[in-house]
């Protein structure tokens, strides 16, 4: 895990709001802890000796990986990754070509229409060239990093209407994000998270849907970084992820093949959650894929999950297990 994120040893007179960045940290390692592993955890941050030390001297079973980014850059988590396999080191979680190829937003949108897997038009446009809208897209438009994830950098003013603001909205993750822009048409419609497990055997967990049930009138309803992490925020506005109703079977079995299909596109393995949304016409769109997704107990993942007899205990375990069955091919030249 990040080392800003270790948690504490007790949480006794820890607030709900203080808690909150680390989470993840503490419900993965103690729950580990009291389903009877012996488990420790490493901040790393920007020192890659500290992870061969520990690696070298406690000689794990396997390293849980919580680790989302190094050097504060988030993508470069595929580099701690390869670093392992390197290293000849079992982990959980995705395997490097999986995050690398996901974490590309532009990328990813590539092969998914390669694969003709229904995703919004798109197009990108690399930092400080000139800016020419293809006339293929229609608006309105969302605007985004080609990088970041976890939402950062979306807001309200993130879909624009007209060419003038979708100019400004690209210079200003241009001069705020210092990455590509990728642009895609916005679609209006409801909002899906597909989680999926596995190597090659892929599990699909059940749709969850993103609601919104008291959303401001002439607002959008995206997941904006402020819906994802701001508490307060998100009981102003009635922020919830539940069981998806009202699908058809044809629906459903639509998303859950669609997943499928994308988890094996990008050659993705341990867990994963996608994204999608379904148009008023019924057509489903891939928005992203997300490899190592939120593992919080409670989250949409894990609540997905425990509707399937996977408790978090469960879960935890199996991810556990599909990590020490991975073969990455060090393993396969032995």
């Amino acid at each position: 895990m990040h080392e800003s994120l270790v948690p504490p040893d007790s949480i006794e007179g820890v607030s709900e709001k203080e808690m909150l960045e680390w989470k993840t940290e503490y419900d993965v390692l103690a729950t580990l802890q009291n389903m009877g592993h012996r488990v420790e955890s490493l901040g790393v941050s920007d020192d890659l000796s500290v992870l061969r030390n520990a690696l070298v001297e406690k000689k794990p079973d396997i390293v849980f990986n919580l680790l989302e980014e190094f050097h504060s850059v988030p993508h470069y988590d595929q580099h701690i990754v390869s670093y392992l396999e390197l290293m000849q080191q079992p982990y959980t979680g995705c395997n490097p070509r999986g995050l690398t190829l996901s974490h590309d937003k532009i990328l990813c949108k590539k092969i998914l229409s390669y694969h003709r897997i229904p995703t919004p038009q798109f197009s990108f446009f690399p930092k400080d060239k000139k800016i020419r809208v293809p006339k293929r897209l229609k608006y309105p438009l969302m605007v985004k990093s080609s990088i970041n994830d976890a939402s950062l950098g979306i807001s309200q003013e993130s879909i624009v209407s007209n060419e003038t603001k979708l100019k400004d909205r690209i210079e200003y993750v241009w001069s705020t994000h210092k990455a590509d822009v990728l642009v895609e048409e916005y679609i209006a419609g409801r909002e899906f998270y597909v989680g999926a497990i596995g190597n090659q055997r892929i599990q699909v967990l059940p749709i969850w849907e993103l609601k919104f049930d008291n959303l401001p009138k002439n607002t959008a309803p995206i997941a904006t970084a402020k819906v994802k992490w701001d508490p307060e925020y998100q009981k102003q506005i009635g922020i919830k992820t539940e069981p998806a109703v009202d699908l058809t079977p044809e629906q459903k079995k639509a998303i859950e093949h669609q997943t499928k299909r994308i988890y094996k596109s990008l050659d993705l393995s341990g867990y994963a959650r996608m994204d999608f949304r379904m148009a008023a016409d019924g057509t489903v769109y891939a928005l992203e894929a997300n490899p190592n997704p939120n593992l919080s107990y409670g989250e949409d993942f894990a609540e997905s999950a425990s509707t399937v007899d996977l408790s978090y205990e469960k879960l935890l375990q199996k991810i556990i297990n599909l990590g020490m069955r991975y073969q990455p091919a060090w393993q396969q030249v032995l």
